[in-house]
C-alpha cells in the first residue's frame, strides 16, 4: 500500500510542471561542474555549478541539482553513469588514488567505453563530440591539463558530478533530443530483467533487481538508503533464485516511481518539508496536486510560516500564504482552531497519507504509516491538543503543544546527548492518528523524570512543569475515556477542582499547600519539601504525610499569613476524611499521575491568583 500511494503520487508530480521531479528513466543528481568542450572534443574549460543557500546562520554554497540520465545504484565495484558522474570517472581524479594508484583510471576507462558504446548509437554533432573527448583524453595526465589544473583542487574536495557542454551549444550534452531518444530506448529494453507481475502496477512488466537509494532520512548512510532490497539467499522466499529483486517484484517504472516520489518528500525542494521527531523522518502527502493539505498539516505541527511580504511576486498565491501564517499563529499564541476553518477551500475526503522513516543501518525501516480523508487527520490533530490542554502556569506558554517538546520531557536535560527512544516517537503518532490511547511508555517515562529530576534553572529543569503535567492528564484522559471511572473523569480536567473527592488528586493538592506553607515562612529554600519528599510523597504517602503535616506547623507558625495556609490544609484534611479512609501506603503508577495533577492544579491557582489580585489592584490604582 505504500508503494502504490507513492506510485499514484508520482503521478501528480510528474503531471505539474513546478514539481521539477525527474521522468523515466533520469534522476536529480547533485552537479559541481560543467565540462566545456570545443566541436573537436578538447576539454577547453571547467566551469562551477554552485548556489548559495542557507544554512542556520550560514550561507554556504552547494551543488546545484539537475535532472540527468539516471544514476545507478553503486555499493561497491565500479559502475559508469551516462553523461554525468563524479570525478573519479569523469575526468580521471580522485583523492583515493594515493593508497589505490589505479582507482580513478579504471573508474574513467568504464566510463568511457560504456558512454561510447551507447552515444553511437545517437546521430548527432554532439556524440560525435563527446566521443572524441573520450578518446582523446588521456587519463594519466589529466592533472597536468592546464584547464584541470587550475581548478584541482576544488574539483578534488567537490562532491559533486560533472556534465558536459559543446561550446556554441544550447544545453547541455545529455539534454541533446537525439541522445535522449537513445537513452529511452536503453531503458525501455528489458535486457537482463526478468518479466513478472509487478505488485504495485499489476502488470507484467521487467522487474527491478535494485531500488535507487532514498536520501535525507536522518540518520541513514549520507550515500542512501534501501526501503525494499534482500541482499542474502536467507531473506529471499523459496525458488527466487534468479535475482535479489524477484523476492519483492516491483517492475523498473514503479520502482523508479515511488523512489523519486519518497526522495522529492525528503528533499529541500518539498516546500512541506518532512519533520524530524527523535530517529524518525516523518514525511506527508495529498492524494492531489494542490499543496494546501501538506501546507495545513505542517503548519498545525510545525508553525513556522512567515508573514506574507507586500509586493511580492503577484504569481504567488497569496490568499493561500496568508491563511497558513494565520493558521501557525493561531497554534503560536494559543488560539481555538476548528474543523471548519481548516478545511475551507479545500475537498475534506482528498486522501492524506502521512509515513514515519527510521535508519536501519543501509536500510530505512517503517516505523508507521498512516492514511484517512483529510478531514479526519485534521480532526485527530485537533482531539490530540484539546486532550493535552490544561492550565498554563505562564500566560505566554502555548496552549498547541508541538509534538517535539512533548518527546524532550521523556530524556534528562543533563545527558550529553539526550534522545528520545526510537520507538517512542512513533508510537506517540501513531496513538494522534489513531485518535486512540498513549502508549505507555510515554506515560511511565514522564513519571520516572518527575521522580528523579531536581528544580535546576541552570540546565532549564522543572520537576513538575507545564507539558509534563499536559502529558500525564493526555495520557489519562484518553485510557479512562470508555471507562466507567467518574472519580477520575472529574479531575482529568483544565484547572483545579476543589470539590473533587479523589484521594490521589487531593493528596497531590495537599502537597503543594504544605510546599507553599514552606515558602511563606522561609522563602525558597536550599532544599524545599519538594526536592526531598515529593517522590515518596507521590509513591508512598502513608509514609510521608505525617512528617509533612508536622513540619507544616513550624512552617504556619512563622508566616506572617501562615492561617491562611492553616485553612487550606484544614478544608482538603476535611474532604480526605482520613478517619474513615487512612491516607493509602501505596499509589498506583496511575494514582501517582492523579497526585500529580493535583499537585500542578493547586500550584497553577496559586499563581493564578495571585495574578488576578495584581490585575485587580492595578485597576483600582488607575480609577
Amino acid at each position: 500500500m505504500i508503494l502504490q500511494a507513492l506510485n499514484r503520487y508520482y503521478d501528480i508530480l510528474a503531471a505539474d510542471e513546478e514539481s521539477g521531479v525527474a521522468p523515466f528513466g533520469y534522476s536529480i543528481a547533485n552537479v559541481s561542474f560543467v565540462v566545456m568542450l570545443s566541436t573537436d572534443g578538447e576539454l577547453m574549460d571547467l566551469y562551477p555549478l554552485f548556489q548559495r543557500v542557507q544554512r542556520g546562520k550560514k550561507m554556504i554554497e552547494v551543488p546545484q541539482r539537475k535532472i540527468v540520465p539516471e544514476q545507478q545504484k553503486r555499493s561497491s565495484g565500479i559502475a559508469a553513469n551516462f553523461l554525468c558522474d563524479n570525478s573519479a570517472y569523469v575526468l580521471a581524479l580522485s583523492s583515493k588514488d594515493t593508497k589505490n594508484p589505479d582507482y580513478a583510471i579504471k573508474r574513467f576507462e568504464a566510463f568511457r567505453e560504456w558512454n561510447k558504446k551507447l552515444l553511437a548509437k545517437a546521430d548527432c554533432e554532439e556524440s560525435r563530440v563527446m566521443i572524441a573527448f573520450l578518446n582523446s583524453f588521456n587519463p594519466h595526465k589529466s592533472k597536468e591539463h592546464p584547464v584541470i589544473a587550475g581548478q584541482l583542487e576544488n574539483i578534488l574536495k567537490s562532491t559533486g558530478n560533472l556534465i558536459f557542454k559543446v561550446e556554441g551549444h544550447q544545453g547541455y550534452i545529455h539534454q541533446t533530443k537525439e541522445i535522449q531518444q537513445v537513452w529511452k530506448a536503453y531503458k525501455e529494453e528489458s535486457g537482463d530483467a526478468q518479466l513478472g507481475q509487478c505488485l504495485v502496477t499489476g502488470e507484467k512488466a521487467p522487474i527491478a533487481r535494485l531500488h535507487a537509494s532514498l536520501k535525507g532520512v536522518v540518520g541513514a548512510n549520507s550515500s542512501g538508503a534501501t526501503l525494499v532490497g534482500f541482499n542474502a539467499r536467507a531473506y529471499e522466499s523459496y525458488n527466487r533464485v534468479n535475482g535479489q529483486g524477484l523476492n519483492s517484484p516491483v517492475s523498473e517504472k514503479a520502482a523508479f516511481a515511488y523512489t523519486t516520489a519518497l526522495n522529492y518528500l525528503l528533499s529541500r525542494e518539498n516546500e512541506n518539508a518532512s519533520i524530524r521527531i527523535g530517529d524518525t523522518t516523518v514525511v506527508y502527502w495529498a492524494e492531489s496536486a494542490d499543496k494546501i493539505y501538506p501546507a495545513i498539516f505542517s503548519s498545525m505541527f510545525n508553525p513556522t510560516f512567515n508573514t506574507p511580504e507586500e509586493g511580492a511576486d503577484n504569481t504567488r498565491d497569496r490568499k493561500g500564504e496568508q491563511r497558513l501564517h494565520e493558521i501557525a499563529q493561531k497554534v503560536k499564541q494559543a488560539q481555538m482552531l476548528d474543523t471548519n476553518s481548516l478545511l475551507e477551500g479545500v475537498d475534506p475526503e482528498t486522501r492524506f497519507y502521512v509515513l514515519g522513516l527510521a535508519p536501519n543501518v543501509a536500510r530505512v525501516s517503517v516505523r508507521f504509516f498512516y492514511t484517512d480523508p483529510f478531514q479526519k487527520v485534521i480532526e485527530k490533530i485537533l482531539a490530540h491538543y484539546q486532550d493535552l490542554a490544561i492550565e498554563k502556569e505562564f500566560n505566554n506558554q502555548p496552549t498547541w503543544i508541538p509534538l517535539w517538546p512533548l518527546m524532550m520531557e521523556t530524556v534528562s536535560r543533563k545527558a550529553s546527548n539526550p534522545q528520545v527512544t526510537p520507538l517512542l516517537a512513533g508510537s506517540v503518532l501513531r496513538a494522534i492518528f489513531s485518535n486512540g490511547p498513549y502508549p505507555e511508555a510515554l506515560y511511565y517515562a514522564v513519571i520516572n523524570r518527575i521522580r528523579t529530576d531536581i528544580d535546576d534553572p541552570s540546565h532549564n529543569i522543572k520537576k513538575i512543569n507545564y507539558v509534563r503535567a499536559a502529558i500525564i492528564k493526555a495520557y489519562l484522559t484518553r485510557k479512562y475515556r470508555n471507562q466507567n471511572q467518574n472519580s477520575i473523569q472529574e479531575v482529568l480536567i483544565m484547572g483545579l477542582n476543589e470539590q473533587s473527592t479523589n484521594q490521589a488528586y487531593l493528596l497531590g493538592r495537599l502537597f503543594a499547600v504544605l510546599e507553599k506553607a514552606q515558602q511563606d515562612a522561609i522563602g525558597q529554600a536550599n532544599a524545599s519539601i519538594k526536592d526531598r519528599y515529593f517522590a515518596s510523597a507521590c509513591a508512598t504517602p502513608g509514609s510521608v504525610f505525617p512528617v509533612l503535616l508536622r513540619l507544616s506547623q513550624h512552617h504556619i507558625s512563622k508566616a506572617k499569613y501562615g492561617y491562611i495556609s492553616d485553612k487550606r490544609i484544614e478544608n482538603i484534611m476535611n474532604l480526605l476524611e482520613v478517619e474513615n479512609n487512612p491516607i493509602p501506603a501505596h499509589l498506583t503508577l496511575d494514582e501517582q499521575g492523579i497526585f500529580v495533577l493535583g499537585y500542578y492544579h493547586q500550584r497553577a491557582a496559586f499563581y493564578k491568583s495571585k495574578t488576578e489580585i495584581n490585575d485587580e489592584t492595578i485597576q483600582e490604582t488607575e480609577n
